[in-house]
């Protein structure tokens, strides 16, 4: 284990040597309720690479300060994303603990207190069940913060859809909780009937959807991008999910305080009534991409650059196509870390690369993390086939100036 001079060493050692731009280990994170889709381009023999007993490896954290929370069997650095520099690493946590104004900028440490998203890939080869991330106050109540989240669904690791590509969002219009508390109460007789209280939207790719907190949501089976808040909470509230999985009470309870296990006004509470009730949730919630210039401008350039997560207080994401054969310069407002999806080239001073099949434990070129005066003087992006696009992913801070207000 690095002492904090060892990690402040190395830190600067990495954004020095890379201009501002650092590249980082791929996270794999295991779920134990998840069967993996297979998309995450992990090599199939390593899926369970964790051990069986805690389940399939059917999530990549990208940019990640947060630790997974997997239960009493959750490893040290579990979720946590490491900075690859001359042959050793160093947390991203703990760089951004010890450069976090001169990486992140003043506004991003005093206003938000520092990085405070991830993104992650999610990958999941049957549905979700139906669940829900608590807010600020509910997460208060077990010392944690809340977690809004958003979905993106790229083209480039969905070539297959898998069992269901639907998404349960919210409720009925006109559903009441009385009805929510029946449900919950018949945990124990096989499905609860929950679902039968909401409604299946067919997922697209190159669309998206905001899921703020207190939202009840089981995600279909296409590979999600998920920008998020650096949190892991979560309440699940289906009890069999397609008469194959049953869930454990325990996972309605996992982040509640003891004494309100049984307190259904309490669950209810973890709620956003009205969001679940909205007759215009799709309106509100469904997102397709938002070009970030003018379109002539962008092709005459060789890229495209689009919004595709956009109108939250907690974070935003671009997607950016370079061209065959073209470079790019681009500035940002805000630091960022991003994926390469599609094809090879360079950021940088750096080759990068999306890998076609990766071993557990190897090193990729396709994630990064990108400084904030890297950022605002502009990151080259350079395309070096004659025939493929350059696709990126970018995943940035709050208070980032440029998005979209919707």
């Amino acid at each position: 284990m690095t002492t904090d001079q060892q990690s402040l060493q190395l830190a600067h050692q990495a954004f020095e040597e890379g201009e501002g731009i650092v590249r980082l280990t791929p996270t794999w994170v295991p779920r134990v309720f998840c069967i993996p889709g297979r998309r995450l381009r992990l090599h199939t023999n390593d899926l369970y690479a964790f051990g069986a007993r805690r389940g399939g490896i059917d999530e990549r954290w990208l940019a990640s300060t947060v630790r997974a929370d997997n239960g009493p069997l959750t490893s040290e650095y579990e979720g946590l994303s490491f900075i690859a520099v001359a042959e050793q690493k160093v947390l991203l946590r703990d760089a951004l603990e010890l450069l976090g104004k001169e990486v992140l900028g003043t506004e991003a440490i005093e206003r938000y207190g520092g990085w405070v998203m991830f993104s992650k890939f999610f990958d999941n080869m049957q549905p979700l069940p139906f669940h829900l991330h608590q807010n600020d106050e509910r997460a208060a109540d077990v010392s944690r913060v809340g977690k809004p989240e958003a979905y993106y669904f790229p083209a480039l690791y969905n070539f297959t859809l898998n069992a269901f590509p639907y998404t349960f969002f919210g409720l009925e219009p006109g559903t009441t909780k009385d009805q929510v508390i029946a449900c919950l109460k018949r945990w124990n007789e096989g499905d609860n009937g929950m679902l039968q209280l909401s409604k299946a939207y067919r997922l697209t790719t190159g669309t998206g959807w905001d899921v703020p907190t207190g939202i009840l949501h089981a995600p279909g089976t296409l590979c999600t991008y998920e920008p998020q808040r650096a949190s892991d909470v979560s309440s699940m509230w289906q009890s069999l999910v397609a008469d194959f999985q049953v869930i454990d009470r325990s996972m309605l309870v996992k982040d509640v305080p003891e004494d309100k296990w049984e307190d259904y006004d309490y669950l209810l509470s973890l709620l956003d009534w009205e969001a679940n009730v909205d007759p215009q949730f799709k309106e509100r919630r469904f997102h397709t991409p938002i070009a970030a210039r003018p379109r002539e401008e962008m092709q005459a350039a060789g890229y495209n650059e689009h919004w595709i997560v956009y109108g939250s207080e907690f974070f935003s994401a671009k997607e950016v196509t370079v061209q065959p054969g073209r470079s790019v310069t681009l500035r940002d407002e805000g630091a960022y870390g991003l994926i390469c999806v599609q094809g090879y080239g360079r950021i940088g001073k750096h080759p990068i690369s999306a890998p076609t099949l990766i071993r557990f434990g190897e090193m990729t070129e396709d994630e990064f993390f990108v400084s904030l005066p890297a950022a605002q003087q502009g990151v080259t992006l350079s395309n070096h086939s004659s025939t493929e696009p350059l696709v990126i992913l970018k995943h940035f801070n709050p208070g980032n100036s440029e998005m979209p207000i919707i």
